[in-house]
């Protein structure tokens, strides 16, 4: 009802609906009421002025917030042995890795022209990464990797704009 009545008082209702509107308002007492009450507040709406904020509204609320305790920086509440441990793991799974591609190559087979009595080109990496999971867990380990690389660098130069500064 109020929904149809804020549409007859913005005159937004077609002309069909328009009447039937009026109808109700006519007969029932109701809507008589209601629409009398709606009317009464659109016009106080249109009679006044809506206020404007001070000029120092931002700073002000600013101000009052900064009164507030903040919350601790990550470093404060994050647990540094759950973050070692993490970076133990993809650490000694790196590892892991490097033994068996090292344990995967024939060193029986030594060449005159190489140093280390090795050919790295009859190593066969399809036994080391032919299976999915292996694929995702290295891609997971390079972005996780490039991610703790970012961080290292990101809090280096942190550190030296604020001894510059």
């Amino acid at each position: 009802m109020e929904t149809q009545l804020w549409d007859y008082i913005d005159g937004t209702i077609p002309e069909p609906g328009r009447s039937a509107i009026e109808k109700l308002i006519a007969d029932n007492s109701e809507w008589k009421r209601k629409y009398h009450e709606l009317l009464e507040v659109h016009s106080l709406i249109h009679a006044t002025e809506l206020e404007h904020p001070s000029m120092r509204f931002t700073k002000n609320v600013m101000e009052e917030i900064a009164k507030y305790k903040i919350a601790p920086a990550a470093k404060e509440y994050i647990n540094k042995k759950i973050i070692w441990s993490i970076a133990l793991f993809f650490i000694i799974a790196v590892v892991g890795f490097l033994v068996y591609g090292f344990s995967q190559v024939n060193w029986s087979e030594a060449g005159s022209d190489n140093v280390l009595g090795v050919d790295i080109t009859k190593v066969d990496y399809s036994m080391m990464f032919n299976n999915t999971y292996m694929n995702l867990f290295m891609m997971l380990n390079v972005v996780l990797g490039l991610m703790l690389l970012d961080n290292y660098l990101t809090n280096k130069r942190k550190k030296f704009i604020q001894d510059a500064g």
